[in-house]
């Protein structure tokens, strides 16, 4: 039996402070066990690099909430389709595309604050400064500029009490919407779902028999949550868990500990002590 973890990013294998440090021991115990550590999350592709670079993982990854699957040329040595291959500094990916171009996506929530004549206040990434990123999320500048590479996902604020309506708006024009832990976010017929059962099947095919683990925070991970084995939920901040399925029919392992250290025990009591 081989596991596969699927993980969200911020929130979950990184705190508040975009620190990982308290999931550090657990990720390069996977490693040395050759656990694939699948990143699924809402960052965009050179976000995802530079972390796991640091971490030194070689996995695949899905970006920016489903929107493509990136899967270094040489991971799995049999054919599969993909879309077309992309070199990015050292590495050489094959990608499979799920998602609407940003272009796209940014034309269409234009549309809806136009249309609107000046009742929503929409505010997305492709509206601010490097500088201004970085301010409102706490990302260093560096960072942020790397958070508005966008590919497949516009990133957005709105006032609390438009929020309904953009979402019928968004819906309207036949794209889709989710709500992260600091952002809405504007994307096509994509989610983490979507990409996670389509990896699955590559990774059947590697190993035969599989299990998945999938970890998130918050109401954007549920489609990686229904599509794993075992879906579970790291605390908030302040403790509290999101609460997403006694309405949605789905049985989540909640783990106390706030963050990546609920990373860190989940990864032990399922994998590493066993």
């Amino acid at each position: 039996m081989q596991y596969i973890v699927y993980t969200d990013v911020d929130g979950t294998l990184v705190d508040e402070n975009y620190s990982y440090e308290a999931a550090k021991e657990a990720v390069e115990e996977l490693i040395k066990r050759e656990i694939p550590i699948v990143f699924c999350t809402s960052k965009t592709r050179r976000e995802i690099e530079v972390y796991r670079s640091q971490l030194g993982i070689k996995d695949p990854f899905i970006s920016e909430n489903g929107g493509a699957i990136f899967i270094a040329s040489s991971y799995f040595e049999f054919d599969y389709r993909y879309d077309y291959e992309l070199s990015s500094d050292d590495q050489r990916y094959r990608v499979i595309e799920l998602g609407t171009r940003y272009e796209e996506l940014r034309r269409k929530l234009k549309e809806i604050e136009e249309e609107s004549e000046g009742t929503f206040n929409i505010r997305g990434f492709g509206d601010m400064s490097a500088e201004e990123v970085a301010m409102d999320s706490g990302l260093s500048l560096q960072e942020a500029e790397l958070s508005k590479m966008r590919e497949y996902d516009e990133a957005f604020k709105v006032r609390a009490g438009e929020r309904a309506r953009i979402f019928e708006k968004i819906e309207a024009k036949g794209l889709h919407f989710t709500v992260g832990g600091r952002y809405c976010h504007i994307l096509g017929d994509n989610d983490k779902g979507k990409a996670v059962k389509i990896l699955n099947a590559l990774y059947e095919k590697k190993y035969a028999r599989v299990k998945t683990i999938g970890v998130g925070d918050s109401l954007n991970d549920l489609p990686m949550l229904r599509a794993v084995d075992i879906p579970v939920l790291v605390a908030k901040p302040d403790g509290r868990h999101e609460s997403i399925e006694e309405e949605r029919g789905i049985q989540i392992r909640k783990e106390e500990g706030i963050g990546p250290l609920g990373w860190k025990h989940v990864m032990e009591d399922l994998i590493l002590r066993r």
